[in-house]
Order: structure tokens, then sequence, then C-alpha cells
């Protein structure tokens, strides 16, 4: 965005709005929807309790209404999981930008049964909303940065396949500022901050559809070379877009009579070895490296350093903004030191800080100033997962696949990511309980492991085209031959199955 916003250019000004008007309903919703949901617990609890009673003429149990508030909670990485599968096939039959506005038909649903829910008298319009919500999250992130990786020019594909991390973190914070008890965490107003989901998805609904699709989806999928070259012109504001052009020829030639790559073809194919392992790998590091356990700890941790009770939710509040601003700071590093250092630093940084957090947190009782470190361990922490893992290891799923196995990789990525955090988020409170203060050694390993593993086995794909990127790949995947299969390039997309 950095190198966009000072180029003056009609370039930074459209390929700007494609990613705002991206973003707002993508990824944006997805932070947006985690965060919110934390403020009003209590008041939901007491809704589905009161709820009950109105029915039956008698109380919830308690382990029933936590039930219920887990399964509410839970729904959500589930429709996620679900989200993720469809991004595929629909990315490949409507297109990145249609696959956007459709996913929208999600929202709108959610809203209603989150708006209507008191008024009805009915928690499952809850459960079958953040569901939905979800499923809409699930898709939009895959298809989002599927979507910003094939609009943008080599030079800047970093810097903008970056911006989903900006704008989910940036989601986290606003929904964390009007889930504050002064806006919309009054104890009644909790339908309307989770209907609020609506306007982002009406933001994106009115400003999308005025803007280009991605010109590679367009010449290789579609076979359309006017709109191509359309859609090229105004991404990159003047008319001269003949190189460029000649990139996407050269790979659609590549592409005549191939067809898309099934997601369990993936696992199959020598030739994708690196790819896929690469991918395994760092997704689930993305979910195990133990920021969620740090924001769990968050609070406790700023109770303990003296800070009022009633002011805590203003420090948990600059978790979340300590998360954008690295957000952003990755996006201007990115193309300047590359992927492999922002993913080596970021990990490497979150080890240490999580080695010295562990220890603040054993000694907190016996130093009066170990509660404040714990604090500061908080804040470097988050920054040190938002330079390096939040954001870049979504940018390589577009990196590493090519036009023949991109969307299918983007389902397994999405699919692994959002089981992950299923998983964590239903054993989490099982592991704090049993490892006490000691709850984040297993996350210290998953973070010198991916520090390890990107070192010796990720190469660097900035500044070079995916044509360029899948030939020193398909050199990786067959070392001992001095030329290996005759490589083809990458496939075109025809269809993409499930």
């Amino acid at each position: 965005l950095d190198a966009l916003l000072r180029s003056g250019k009609i370039q930074g000004r459209v390929l700007l709005l494609t990613i705002c008007a991206a973003g707002i309903g993508g990824t944006f919703q997805f932070g947006y929807n985690l965060s919110i949901i934390n403020a009003p617990t209590l008041h939901i609890q007491e809704f589905i309790n009161e709820t009950w009673w109105v029915r039956t003429g008698q109380p919830l149990p308690d382990h029933l209404v936590l039930f219920v508030w887990s399964l509410i909670v839970s729904l959500y990485p589930l429709g996620g999981l679900f989200g993720a599968l469809l991004a595929g096939p629909l990315a490949v039959m409507l297109g990145r930008k249609k696959s956007l506005l459709v996913n929208n038909v999600f929202v709108v649903a959610a809203a209603i049964l989150f708006g209507f829910s008191r008024r009805a008298g009915s928690f499952e319009m809850l459960v079958l909303g953040r569901l939905l919500m979800g499923v809409s999250a699930g898709l939009s992130m895959n298809v989002q940065t599927m979507y910003l990786g094939e609009s943008a020019p080599k030079e800047l594909r970093g810097a903008v396949a970056m911006t989903p991390a900006i704008f989910a973190a940036l989601g986290i914070v606003i929904g964390q500022v009007v889930g504050l008890r002064e806006l919309l965490g009054d104890p009644g107003a909790w339908p309307l901050l989770l209907a609020s989901c609506l306007v982002p998805g009406v933001l994106q609904l009115a400003s999308l559809p005025l803007l280009p699709e991605s010109p590679r989806y367009l010449l290789i999928d579609r076979g359309d070379t006017e709109a191509c070259l359309a859609a090229l012109q105004r991404l990159r504001g003047t008319a001269n877009v003949v190189g460029e052009l000649a990139e996407l020829e050269e790979e659609r030639a590549a592409c005549q009579g191939q067809r898309a790559r099934r997601p369990w073809e993936l696992f199959q194919d020598r030739g994708l070895r690196r790819q896929v392992t690469s991918l395994v790998v760092l997704g689930s590091a993305l979910e195990l490296c133990g920021n969620d356990s740090v924001y769990a700890y968050a609070s406790s941790v700023f109770r303990e350093a003296g800070i009022p009770k009633g002011k805590v939710q203003y420090a948990v509040l600059g978790t979340g903004s300590c998360e954008l601003l690295a957000a952003c700071l990755s996006c201007v590093l990115i193309e300047r030191v590359g992927r492999r250092v922002l993913l080596i630093g970021g990990y490497c940084l979150m080890a240490c800080w999580g080695t010295v957090f562990t220890a603040a947190l054993c000694l907190q009782s016996s130093f009066p100033w170990m509660p404040y470190l714990a604090m500061s361990c908080i804040f470097a922490f988050v920054l040190s997962f938002g330079i390096g893992p939040a954001g870049v290891t979504g940018i390589l799923v577009t990196e590493l696949f090519d036009q023949k196995t991109r969307p299918a990789a983007y389902m397994v990525a999405g699919a692994l990511v959002w089981t992950l955090l299923f998983l964590v988020g239903l054993g989490f409170p099982f592991l704090q309980e049993g490892l006490s203060h000691f709850l984040y050694v297993p996350f210290l390993g998953v973070c010198v492991c991916a520090a390890i593993y990107t070192g010796f086995f990720l190469p660097e794909t900035k500044g070079k085209t995916f044509l360029e990127i899948s030939k020193e790949l398909h050199k990786l995947n067959f070392p001992r031959q001095s030329q290996g299969p005759e490589w083809t390039g990458p496939e075109v997309i025809l269809s993409t199955e499930l």
C-alpha cells in the first residue's frame, strides 16, 4: 500500500479501491465477527436462560446454558470449513469477483436472524446465524486472497496479498470498539451488535461491481482476451500492458487441453510435494503458534498488572491495535525483505517472547514487576505474529500453486485452518486447565519448528512471476534429475470438483 500511495498514479487508486472493496466484505468480516461475539457473552447466556424459562417454565441448567453458548461460538469455524470447501468451485464457476458478491447472501441472511432473534425468542436463530457467518468467512477469505493475488502486478503482489491480514486485524479492532459498553456493548443492544455485520456486506455490494475481475481468470479460465486487456488497463492505469499480457498469453498457451486438479490429487502428485508440505506445515503452524492463548491470558494478566477491572477492555483493545499496526508494517516490508525473512523473524520472535511470557507467569507472585513484564510480552508477541505469520502465510497459497492447482489448494488450506481453529477452540480450556502457566510450552515448539522449516525448505518468491515460481519449484521437487519430467506449465481451470 505504501508503494501504491507513493506512486500517485491511477494504478494506485483503482487497485486500492479493489483491495478495499474486496477486503471490507472479506477478511474484515472474519475479524469483526470473531471479536464482537466476546462482548455480549453474558447477555446472550441470560437470553438463552430466559427463553428456556418462557418456553418450559423452569430455568435451563448452567451446564446446558454453557453448552448452547459453546455451540454458538464453535459453529463459526465449522461454517468456515464448509465455506472453504465452497470457495474453489464458486471461484471457477462464477469468477473471483462474483463469488465475493454472491457470498453476501449468507451475510444478509445471518444479519436478519441476529436482528430478530430476541423478538422471536429463539436462540436457535443465533446458532444458525453464526453458522452462516462462518460459511461466509470461509468462502470470502479464500476467494479474496486469490482475487487480489491474481490482480496485482508482480512487483506489488506481496504487499497487495498482505492486505487481507490488515483487514482481518482492522475487523478485530473495530469489533472490539463497537462492543464497548459505551457503544453496542449495552445489555439490550446485542442483537444490533451481531446484526451490524450487514454494514460491511452492503458496502461491498455497492462498490465491488464497479471494479474489474481478475485478469488472469478472464484470460486463462474464460479465454476472453478483450475483457482481460480492459481489466489490466484499468488496474494498471495505462494502455501499455503488452508485457504483462504477453506473460499471461504464454501461461495460457501452456494450458491448452488441460484440466484442473481435485483437492486430493494435490497429495498424489510428486511434482507438488514441496508446495503441499509447505501448505500443511505453515498452515498448521498459523493456528497452533499460540496467538489465541496469549489473547486468552490478556485480561487476567492486565488485571494482575493493576489495571482497574473497568479499564481492562481498553487494554485488550490495545492488543488488537498492535496486530493492526504490525500487519501494516509487514505490508510495507514484504517486498523489501521478502517472505522468508518475515516468517523466520516472526516465529523466532514469538518463540522468544513466549519463553519470557511463560517465565513471567510462573514468577508473577514472586516479584511485583513480573505482571508488567507479562503484559509487555503480550504486546510484543502480538506484534511479532502480525509482522510475520499472520499475513505472509496466506500469500504462499497464491504464489506456490499455479493456475491449475490454486483453487484446490485454497480448499485444502481453508479446510485445514478452519478445522484446526475449531479443534483449538474445543480443546483449549482443557489444555489451559492441565498445563496452567506452562500452557505456552507446546506452542513454543510449534514456533521453533515453523522457523526451521521456513529456513530450510521454503523458497523465496519475492519479485517473481507465477511461471518463474513454478519452474523453480519443479526443480526442487525433482532435485536428482537434470531435466526432470517434462514441465509443460500450469493448466487451465475448467472445473474444480469437491
